[in-house]
């Protein structure tokens, strides 16, 4: 039996939201076109006969706008440490640009094995590829590199088999059944907030959060509540939208994923309420979850 844990980190936006969901084949962590989707340390669990793997999915990197932003970098780079091997996800698709060499940068002095996963291969050429290795080779010296394509669940299998050789425990730490530490509360409030990202804006999801207020599972039914809750009473009219057309859009899609998820079918209630300033305030960090790693 071999085991260990492994974080998987990048900028925002390479894909490893989407990486850790090809691995285990399960929805495990909310994806989005749009960066810092990912703002809570997300944890899944791959089971395999004589191996476990536990990932440990990392908020993006980026230039932090408010005090949210700070402790989502923080959170981030807590990841490098601890850990069997750390996954590098950068995307193959674009010019290495400052995140990147920011990350290689917070990544020099560490002494856990680093593995490139070159994300998004399935939108570009071979020699592209090739050209990719190259570049990152001279800026970094990997234990190993990796195309891969999250998205089109290429190349993961080969992914694996690299991991398996840096697993340095011999314990099992979860059961067979479970692949993932999130609670269910957590994980429908992610659905809800993912559904959010799709239907607004570039800025807007970034002055929005989930919290699950209450879960009640019956024989036949779950009934659970989600708050929205927004920094502004001009966003909550956007996210509510023209006579609420939005808002239960959302709630159908988040809906449709939460009875995926419990095979059952679901009751969902979605509240918007507005706390001014609740990115910067210490007081509602804490209270919805983001805590200061200092």
């Amino acid at each position: 039996m071999k085991s260990g844990f492994v974080s998987i980190v990048g900028r925002a936006n390479t894909g490893k939201s989407t990486l850790l969901d090809s691995i285990l084949q399960k929805k495990v962590a909310i994806t989005s076109s749009k960066p810092n989707t990912t703002r809570n340390i997300i944890q899944g669990i791959y089971n395999e006969d004589n191996y476990q793997i536990v990932f440990v999915d990392s908020p993006g990197i980026s230039s932090p706008k408010n005090k949210l932003g700070k402790i989502l970098n923080k959170e981030a780079l807590s990841l490098l440490n601890d850990v069997d091997a750390i996954i590098l996800v950068v995307d193959g698709s674009e010019k290495i640009g400052p995140g990147d060499k920011f990350m290689l940068n917070a990544l020099q002095n560490t002494e856990v094995p680093v593995i490139l996963a070159i994300n998004k291969i399935d939108k570009i050429s071979k020699e592209v590829i090739l050209l990719k290795i190259d570049e990152y080779k001279n800026l970094f010296s990997f234990s190993e590199i990796v195309p891969i394509s999250a998205k089109e669940n290429d190349n993961i299998e080969r992914l694996l088999e690299v991991i398996k050789k840096y697993l340095t425990d011999n314990i099992k730490y979860f059961e067979d059944d479970l692949y993932t530490t999130n609670s269910i509360n957590f994980m429908i409030s992610e659905f809800v907030r993912e559904k959010l990202l799709n239907v607004l804006e570039q800025e807007l999801p970034h002055k929005i959060t989930c919290i699950t207020t209450y879960f009640e599972e019956k024989k036949d039914i779950v009934n659970c509540g989600v708050d929205i809750i927004v920094d502004r009473d001009s966003i909550k009219k956007i996210v509510i939208g023209k006579r609420g057309l939005r808002l239960k859009e959302v709630g159908i899609s988040a809906r449709e994923e939460i009875e995926k998820m419990l095979e059952k079918k679901v009751f969902l209630e979605l509240h918007v309420k507005t706390i001014k300033n609740w990115l910067d305030k210490d007081k509602y960090l804490n209270d919805l979850g983001f805590k200061n790693f200092e």
